[in-house]
């Protein structure tokens, strides 16, 4: 029999799952450089958070579970001493509401180019990036990754500047460009599903 207060934690635990699943290994995935991994990281987490109560991690569940994501993939990839790559095969193409398949694979391609391009970004602005389109905070990231919040918003900066200057990036958002560009627009259908 279940004791009192074990299916509130089982339904806290997996109201964050369907939460953040998806985000975590998407973010475990950039890491890691393979979903497969990113998928075990994630488990992982989620085992980590089953060990824990909704008292100790309130008002920063975010960044608990994706501090605890972040440093679960560094030392995977500590353990078997190569540095992260980037596979295209973990790369989806949300079709959503295109016109037809031609243009369907047009976008395809430019989100494979932009992905090539976020993936050649210096690691510590790609990894800022990724979390800051996932929409933290720059303190909330700053709590994830262990760095200033200065030093967040420029790598931010410039990372979303070379991208935005990119000829690849300005065909996928149809040459808008400039600084009122949102997260969602900055970095479309990369880091969202």
């Amino acid at each position: 029999m279940n004791e009192p207060g074990q299916s509130d934690q089982r339904h806290w635990v997996l109201s964050l799952l369907e939460q953040y699943e998806t985000r975590l290994v998407r973010y475990a995935a950039r890491i890691m450089g393979d979903e497969d991994s990113a998928r075990d990281v994630v488990q992982h987490v989620f085992l980590r958070l089953c060990e824990r109560g909704p008292e100790e991690t309130e008002g920063r569940v975010a960044q608990w579970l994706f501090t605890v994501c972040r440093n679960r993939a560094i030392d995977v990839l500590r353990k078997r001493k190569r540095t992260t790559q980037f596979e295209e095969g973990a790369v989806e193409c949300q079709a959503g509401r295109e016109a037809g398949p031609a243009h369907v694979a047009e976008r395809h391609d430019l989100y494979l180019q932009l992905n090539r391009l976020v993936a050649a970004l210096p690691t510590a602005q790609r990894e800022a990036v990724d979390l800051w389109a996932e929409g933290f905070s720059y303190r909330e990231i700053s709590d994830i990754t262990g760095e200033g919040e200065g030093k967040l918003r420029v790598l931010v900066h410039r990372a979303l500047k070379r991208l935005r200057n990119d000829p690849v990036t300005q065909r996928m958002l149809g040459g808008v460009g400039g600084s009122d560009m949102g997260r969602a627009a900055s970095l479309e259908g990369r880091v969202r599903s």
